[in-house]
């Protein structure tokens, strides 16, 4: 991040097409990949540039994951499953754009509630989720981390269907290791 300061009247946040938000995610988040759905992709813009300095990429969760956020509403439930900025983005870019997005999010009117985790494999503590008023649930149990060693990407065990170990190896996948996540929540 840059040590220029983000002032928020020269910045903005705006939907931008999944096929951009892919692209920037495979260039600046450490997964260096993602879904090939969303509800929603917002992208963070200067005013004088079409320049993309950052994304927040959001999806349901799972079912379970859902109903242990909001059990009543699960099926309002949004989880933020990518935020990445650029090198060069302002240092407060980051938390500038998730609370952008998550207005975004309210004036859309359709989910009541969020989720969204900070992987303790990078060594994310949850930093800027605390400083953008999410609650702190705990730190969730680790589950195996899945590489494919080709290109160094995250892969997950659950696509269409969910993989065992055996089908992981056999397409070629690495388990680097077992790691939680630190998990927050936050209801509109």
């Amino acid at each position: 991040m840059s040590e220029e300061k983000l002032r928020k009247k020269d910045w903005y946040v705006r939907d931008i097409p999944l096929s951009e938000c892919r692209d920037f995610i495979c260039k600046y988040h450490y997964s260096k990949g993602c879904s090939n759905t969303r509800v929603y992709s917002h992208g963070l813009f200067k005013h004088d540039s079409d320049t993309l300095y950052g994304v927040a990429m959001w999806l349901p969760p799972t079912k379970v994951a859902a109903q242990s956020v909001n059990r009543e509403c699960w099926q309002k439930v949004l989880s933020l499953t990518r935020l990445a900025c650029t090198p060069d983005a302002p240092k407060n870019a980051a938390s500038f754009l998730m609370s952008a997005s998550i207005r975004l999010i309210k004036e859309d009117g359709r989910f009541v509630s969020l989720v969204t985790y900070a992987d303790v494999r990078m060594g994310h503590t949850g930093a800027i989720y605390k400083a953008t008023n999410w609650d702190y649930v705990g730190e969730m149990k680790g589950s195996p981390c899945w590489i494919d060693p080709s290109s160094g990407r995250q892969v997950a065990r659950k696509a269409t269907v969910s993989r065992t170990t055996k089908e992981m190896k056999d397409l070629g996948y690495e388990c680097i290791g077992t790691f939680g996540k630190h998990k927050f929540v936050m209801h509109l």
